[in-house]
């Protein structure tokens, strides 16, 4: 008996090993689509900026997935900065990106650059590339520029160039927030969901401005299940995080105090913190579900049952055994 024909499928095959395959149909632009002219109308203002900078357009092309204009130029160093809300330099990063680069003999990647501000060169992706290249002293990089300045907002899926940690991320997050509170002033901070990748990145950057010291590895849990995009402004949104990160602060403080006196009854756990913040969480036994909106509980009523919690917290029933299971489920979880 013939077997049946088995049907196509839609979207993207995946494999056994849970890799996409290719997409059933193709997309974006033929190669004859994508080519442009440098004197494209798209990209007149770009041309411009650059040759004002003292630089030289090289080619240009449309992006192939989306038709946008891109400009392919030659910029001077001074002509180019990273945006303005983008995480701190590491200078031991740059170093040994300055001389990987030097021993190669070729600064081979383009930076990622939008026109900003004031006809201002931005780049959302290349600030460590572009402190290589000061070491280096090159005076012309080669950028791979866009007239879209909303590129510039795209900073956590662009920068790939050094892995963010969760300060890194927290705090480009909520310089982003600040940037975009005063352009836009009307819009709700949800509408900038995607922008901002996670409620609780905005909450722990307000604390991490305050303090760079903190440790909010600890709290990322609890806050997942309880932060989510405002529908207020991102002004007014701005000012109630405020709000939260001064209270988680205090929370810290209180957990700080009980780790404090848990070591001077001889226990000397590195997850003592992470116990006692697992202890206080109100919301430690929710589990959230793939897609999950609804929060496990207010974030502001959270907060107050947390610290209520850290207040009441008996000494007397922490055990070994305890700080041993979560031993084993931080270890698991790095």
């Amino acid at each position: 008996m013939a077997k049946a024909k088995k049907t196509a499928r839609k979207g993207p095959a995946r494999r056994r090993s849970g890799k996409l395959g290719p997409a059933a149909v193709g997309r974006g632009l033929t190669s004859t689509e994508i080519v442009l002219p440098i004197d494209d109308a798209a990209l007149a203002e770009v041309v411009a900026a650059v040759r004002k900078a003292g630089g030289s357009p090289i080619g240009a092309y449309r992006e192939p997935l989306s038709g946008r204009p891109l400009l392919l130029a030659s910029l001077p160093f001074s002509a180019i900065e990273p945006t303005p809300f983008q995480r701190d330099l590491s200078p031991t990063h740059a170093k040994r990106l300055s001389a990987a680069i030097e021993a190669t003999g070729a600064f081979l990647d383009p930076l990622i650059v939008v026109l900003g501000e004031g006809g201002r060169f931005w780049t959302p992706n290349g600030r460590h590339r572009l402190a290589a290249a000061k070491v280096l002293g090159l005076k012309q990089i080669t950028a791979l520029i866009s007239p879209d300045e909303s590129l510039s907002f795209r900073i956590l899926a662009l920068n790939t160039e050094k892995a963010h940690n969760l300060k890194d991320k927290s705090l480009e997050v909520i310089r982003m927030a600040r940037s975009l509170a005063k352009r836009e002033p009307t819009r709700k901070e949800s509408a900038f969901a995607e922008n901002f990748e996670a409620a609780e990145l905005l909450t722990l950057g307000a604390v991490y401005e305050k303090n760079a010291r903190f440790g909010g590895g600890a709290y990322n849990s609890f806050l997942r299940k309880v932060d989510r995009f405002s529908e207020k402004t991102l002004a007014v949104s701005l000012r109630e995080r405020a709000d939260l990160a001064a209270r988680l602060q205090d929370i810290d403080q209180r957990v700080k105090r009980i780790v404090t006196q848990l070591q001077e009854r001889g226990m000397k756990s590195p997850y003592l913190r992470n116990y006692v913040v697992a202890r206080i969480n109100p919301v430690r036994f929710h589990r959230l579900k793939p897609g999950e909106r609804k929060p496990a509980m207010p974030v502001l009523q959270a907060m107050t049952r947390m610290a209520a919690a850290a207040r009441a917290f008996d000494l007397a029933k922490v055990s070994l055994s305890d700080l041993a299971f979560v031993a084993a489920g931080a270890e698991s979880a790095e």
